[in-house]
């Protein structure tokens, strides 16, 4: 199963945090034995000195961990030539509805 997302990228986990920007992508389900998803991704910020800059995170998201580890594997604007890692973190999932609150922590060279 393939899926599309335009979510709200935010300063923090609260619903009422700033918005900074967009998370658009896609991901689909990838492993037979454990709820895993290829994720395809960009950060896409509006906000202060970052807005129209992107960072596009690529790779396997065992969702079922509470810690997961993706590749960046670009970006454009201020993050131009980025590489480096995002370091997932779980705050709330809905099983029944399908909505989660991820924490990503970014950690990134760029020039």
């Amino acid at each position: 199963m393939t899926n599309i997302m335009d979510d709200p990228l935010t300063a923090g986990p609260e619903f009422t945090s700033k918005p900074v920007g967009r998370a658009q992508g896609m991901y689909s389900t990838s492993s037979m034995e454990e709820l895993s998803l290829v994720c395809a991704m960009n950060f896409i910020f509006t906000d202060d000195k970052y807005n129209g800059s992107t960072i596009t995170i690529f790779g396997n998201n065992p969702i079922l961990q509470q810690r997961r580890e993706l590749p960046v594997i670009g970006g454009t604007g201020v993050f131009r030539m980025a590489s480096g890692v995002a370091m997932l973190n779980t705050i709330y999932f809905d099983v029944a509805g399908g909505n989660a609150t991820v924490e990503y922590n970014v950690m990134l060279q760029h020039y």
